[in-house]
């Protein structure tokens, strides 16, 4: 069977499967910044602690050779949202039970600490999480890289359209408004 992630150039899998050190982007479209991450997806404990996902997740072994189903289930577990994933999100400023996202500069000890404690970790946003993303897909052996942006849409309805509902009068119609962009 053909390998579906198989990167024939080195200089691909250089930077997709064998850097463990990258630029991760966050902020807003007016003002972004960058910071330097280690995703670490060769360190001690970090293949455990990816292993450990897939099994939380209760992932099929005979599923673990799709790329696509994989990367499926790392994308819903790096939240801890209802499935007791690896991170809490926490944009609120208050870090008093936890980390402040922006003291993390990589994904080692967050892995470590989800595996060693089997509980979520407080706290990351959204470039924590595309760090953790990043590095389990990358020691699982898949091509991954960090991409930034900087509006994203939520669709509450799976129309595949962000919608917003008015009377009338042209009143917005809040309780039917609960999809967004931020």
């Amino acid at each position: 069977a053909d390998d579906h992630v198989y990167m024939e150039k080195t200089s691909d899998l250089n930077e997709y499967v064998l850097n463990e050190t990258g630029r991760i982007f966050y902020g807003t479209e007016d003002q972004i910044a960058e910071r330097s991450w280690n995703y670490g997806q060769f360190d001690a404990g970090v293949l455990e602690a990816c292993l450990y996902i897939l099994d939380r997740r209760g992932m099929p072994y005979s599923a673990r050779g799709d790329p696509v189903m994989v990367s499926r289930v790392v994308s819903a577990m790096v939240n801890s949202l209802d499935d007791n994933g690896v991170l809490v999100g926490n944009w609120t400023g208050d870090y008093a039970q936890g980390t402040n996202p922006s003291a993390w500069a990589g994904s080692v000890d967050i892995l470590r600490s989800y595996h060693g404690a089997g509980a979520p970790v407080r706290y990351g946003q959204c470039w924590v999480f595309a760090g953790v993303m990043t590095t389990v897909l990358r020691c699982l052996g898949l091509p991954t890289r960090t991409v930034t942006n900087y509006n994203s849409a939520h669709d509450t309805d799976v129309s595949l359209t962000t919608d917003i509902y008015f009377d009338e009068n042209m009143k917005p119609l809040e309780r039917l408004n609960t999809d967004s962009v931020w």
